[in-house]
């Protein structure tokens, strides 16, 4: 009698216990190889940094300050009521053309055009400034302001249309194509209106034919086509006297820390307002708080709630006789200018002061004929910035320590050009001139920076 049965199921018992153990294996080793890095093929473009060499820089003056309504027979037509001194140099060389002004009658000098070339890839320094005192029936006082680099935005703060004011926007193309300007006014509403550039062309564009009713309207101008050159031109005449004219540069773009440096008190203003800050909150609502200094110590601080799009102005009152810098932050980006006045006689003037963006490096500095100019310098950060200033005649320089959170007052030359080395951290920067009812001032701005390094694909 055999026993074949038993033989099978030992045999098969075998089996199913070594497939198990292979089974448990192989799931082990899927599982390592799962948590191991496996090698991989990726396809990565070739591709390089190139920092394009320096670009040239281009800018534009203002020219002749326009008169409007002398002629009798047609109140719109502008003529020249005086032709600036102009001051301007360059680290290389540049080359020099006047814009075409159609809007204009009489004999005038056209507004310039300096192109400065940069040379062995570095960066073109180019500054000009300019400044006409005027003492006719209709016109009075001092202005003055930096030629500057045609924008694609600009913010024009200072305008209003009260009686007695003449505001004109002050539009300049100096590229090779039409330009179309789109004028928004910020007010009680919001309006746009267009008009065209041409090329190599000046136009003025009078405030109240696009803001009428407004009395302190902001004007945001966006340049398609070509950038341009926006200043506002304003002038003021208090019952029949004239009392002030001014050249206000544009704001730059909005932020949520403003610095404005060079900002003058040269009046007791105990009974009248004569340093006013004008704030608009660019596009939603805001608190600005607002710190004025003199030097390293605060002398006020206001806080001022600010709707969206709607301007708002501070009487910044009880400062004594001085030169003051003025901060403003806020949680959401706006713009801002400080409005100066000598007082409110027959005769007196005024003056807008825009925001000084920080200087790094190096910037040249134009200074126009004018009364008393000094330079202003601000500085916001935690350490001492040193600085150098030369003429850029070759005459010897100076050094310039600004303290941390301090500021420091420059008596500079009339009709000269300086170079401004800031070493390490930042400062912000204006000059200023004053004298008896005479009254002007401009931030300075940095010089055009090299451009970016861009990625080349071969």
């Amino acid at each position: 009698m055999t026993h074949k049965p038993p033989i099978r199921v030992a045999a098969t018992s075998a089996r199913l216990v070594a497939g198990a153990v292979i089974a448990v294996a192989c799931v082990a080793g899927v599982t390592a190889a799962v948590a191991v890095e496996w090698p991989s093929v990726t396809n990565q473009a070739a591709q390089m940094q190139v920092r394009p060499a320096a670009g040239d820089t281009t800018v534009v003056c203002s020219g002749s300050f326009r008169a409007i309504g002398r002629d009798a027979n047609n109140a719109q037509q502008m003529s020249s009521a005086g032709d600036p001194a102009l001051t301007v140099d360059s680290n290389g060389p540049r080359e020099e053309s006047e814009l075409a002004v159609p809007d204009l009658t009489g004999e005038f000098a056209g507004p310039q055009r300096f192109i400065g070339s940069a040379e062995q890839g570095g960066t073109s320094l180019v500054a000009a400034a300019e400044s006409v005192w005027l003492a006719a029936g209709d016109l009075s006082g001092l202005a003055a302001s930096a030629c500057r680099e045609p924008q694609t935005e600009s913010w024009l703060l200072g305008g209003t249309v009260e009686t007695g004011t003449s505001d004109l926007i002050i539009l300049s193309n100096p590229g090779d194509v039409t330009a179309t300007a789109a004028l928004t006014v910020f007010g009680t509403e919001q309006t746009t209106t267009t008009t065209l550039v041409p090329a190599g062309t000046q136009l003025a564009v009078p405030l109240a034919s696009i803001a009428a009713g407004l009395q302190q309207p902001v004007v945001r101008v966006t340049a398609t086509g070509a950038p341009l050159r926006a200043v506002l031109q304003s002038s003021l005449i208090r019952t029949l006297d004239p009392s002030g004219i001014d050249l206000q540069d544009t704001a730059g773009v909005p932020g949520t820390d403003l610095t404005f440096s060079g900002v003058q008190v040269v009046a007791d203003n105990a009974d009248s307002a004569v340093t006013v800050l004008r704030l608009l909150a660019a596009d939603q609502p805001t608190t600005a708080t607002i710190t004025v200094r003199s030097g390293a110590k605060v002398v006020q601080t206001k806080t001022v709630p600010l709707e969206a799009a709607i301007p708002a102005e501070v009487n910044l009152d009880g400062l004594d006789v001085g030169v003051y810098s003025v901060s403003v932050e806020a949680d959401s980006s706006l713009v801002g200018a400080v409005w100066q006045s000598t007082g409110v006689a027959a005769g007196s003037d005024f003056a807008w002061m825009t925001q000084a963006p920080e200087i790094t490096g190096e910037v040249f500095v134009a200074v126009p004929a004018g009364p008393a100019p000094r330079l202003h310098l601000v500085n916001r950060g935690d350490e001492e910035v040193t600085a150098t200033l030369a003429p850029t005649n070759g005459q010897a320089g100076s050094g310039i320590t600004v303290a941390a959170g301090g500021s420091t007052l420059i008596d500079v030359t009339a009709s000269t050009t300086y170079a401004l080395a800031v070493n390490g951290g930042g400062l912000h920067a204006a000059v200023a001139l004053a004298d008896v009812n005479q009254l002007a001032g401009w931030p300075l701005w940095p010089a055009a920076s090299e451009r970016a390094a861009i990625t080349v694909y071969p």
